[in-house]
């Protein structure tokens, strides 16, 4: 009698654990200008192989070449490189203002800055964007003011959210930005249901989903796929790949489907993966997904791969468990130094400018925090007013909330 063998749970690990020499050879990278550009109504069977290459425009020597590059204007560039420089700068005061006890705690994005930076660029005003805690660059790259964002932070008396949120949960209707929310995976499903809304409505503005690779093993990530594609909702579907999840690695949530992109396949959705590291890239990508949404086409998901240089959040020790030295050996290289590059080869930048550049944005950074500092704290009596409670949560205000607010002199 043959004997049947035991069965065996596999559960995927890490390629390297903390002391280890840090390993990217599975990364598969494509040349620069070697992944080929689609027509807009390109039926999705016939880019399947986009949802395994990376798509890239920026060469080792800063070079922009292939079919995706050129876009941009050098202005738009400088904007860019701005934008990213600003969202660094930024993220260095807040997680320093964390570290001396003025906000609870923060998200940074080092490493991440041309993800939200470049697509932002991509949209139009209207668009609305269904974000994580790590996409304030599409606050930044739209002129949203700093100072606000600082308020929001420390929940001060001039918090635009009047203290109902997290800290970096950030919400502005008017530059497409919905609240953020800390259950992760549910604002992919609301994307999916404001874009159908637009189309039933026969409006011409598009959305924008966004999720962490870790994010995709919720079953709302799957939902919205199925909604999506059912429908074809004007939306864009973004998982940002940074390798790491809170504390796991991407394997866990990737599972055996090779990318994350590939799960669009299995819905007749168009899936594609970009050097999220890449401004140039990444714009372009979007641009595209963008116009195809615009066109009634349907949804694109976009998987972005790029790297998360610092903690998950200023309550995470990433040095628990990978490597110390695994951004160094990130293969994909820094989003602000690719750019910097980039311009001085065009020609239009160099490093005295750069240098000079980061001086006046770290002022301006600067000067928003003390901004930001000088207010005073929200509910400073200690007990909220009818203006807190109330305001901001009725589309219209009931009689009586009217009326209590009158007797208490608002």
């Amino acid at each position: 009698m043959t004997e049947v063998p035991h069965l065996s749970l596999h559960v995927p690990e890490p390629a390297v654990r903390p002391g280890g020499q840090p390993d990217f050879s599975s990364v598969k990278i494509a040349k620069a200008g070697a992944v080929p550009r689609p027509a807009v109504d390109v039926a999705p069977e016939e880019i399947r192989d986009l949802a395994y290459s990376i798509i890239r425009v920026l060469n080792r020597e800063g070079e922009a070449i292939g079919p995706w590059a050129g876009l941009l204007s050098n202005e738009e560039l400088l904007t860019g490189l701005r934008n990213m420089m600003k969202l660094r700068a930024f993220d260095a005061r807040m997680v320093m203002a964390q570290r001396q006890g003025k906000t609870s705690f923060y998200m940074q994005h080092l490493g991440e800055e041309a993800v939200s930076s470049a697509f932002r660029k991509a949209l139009d005003k209207g668009d609305m964007n269904f974000p994580t805690y790590r996409q304030a660059g599409l606050l930044i790259a739209d002129d949203y003011p700093m100072v606000e964002m600082m308020n929001q932070i420390y929940s001060n008396e001039a918090d635009p959210l009047r203290g109902r949120q997290l800290p970096i949960m950030y919400s502005s209707k008017a530059h497409g930005f919905f609240t953020i929310s800390g259950n992760l995976a549910t604002q992919y499903v609301q994307a999916v249901g404001w874009a159908m809304a637009s189309a039933i409505k026969n409006d011409t503005k598009i959305a924008a989903a966004w999720i962490g690779d870790g994010s995709t093993a919720e079953s709302d990530f799957h939902s919205a796929l199925v909604f999506a594609s059912t429908y074809k909702a004007p939306v864009i579907l973004n998982i940002v790949n940074n390798q790491w999840a809170i504390s796991t690695f991407q394997g866990i949530a990737r599972g055996g489907s090779g990318t994350f992109a590939a799960r669009g396949l299995g819905f007749g959705i168009p899936a594609l993966r970009v050097d999220g590291n890449d401004y140039l890239a990444v714009y372009a990508v979007a641009k595209w997904a963008a116009e195809r949404a615009r066109r009634n086409l349907g949804p694109t998901l976009i998987e972005y791969v790029t790297y998360r240089v610092g903690a998950h959040s200023t309550s995470d020790d990433p040095s628990a468990y990978r490597p110390k030295t695994e951004s160094e050996a990130w293969p994909l290289g820094d989003p602000v130094l690719r750019l910097k590059k980039h311009l001085i080869v065009r020609g239009v930048w160099s490093e005295e400018r750069h240098t000079q550049a980061e001086a006046e944005i770290l002022d301006e950074v600067i000067q928003a925090q003390k901004q930001a500092e000088s207010h005073g704290t929200l509910h400073a009596g200690g007990k909220p007013s009818v203006r807190d409670i109330f305001e901001g949560v009725y589309a219209e205000m009931p009689a009586h909330i009217r009326r209590q607010r009158q007797k208490a002199g608002y």
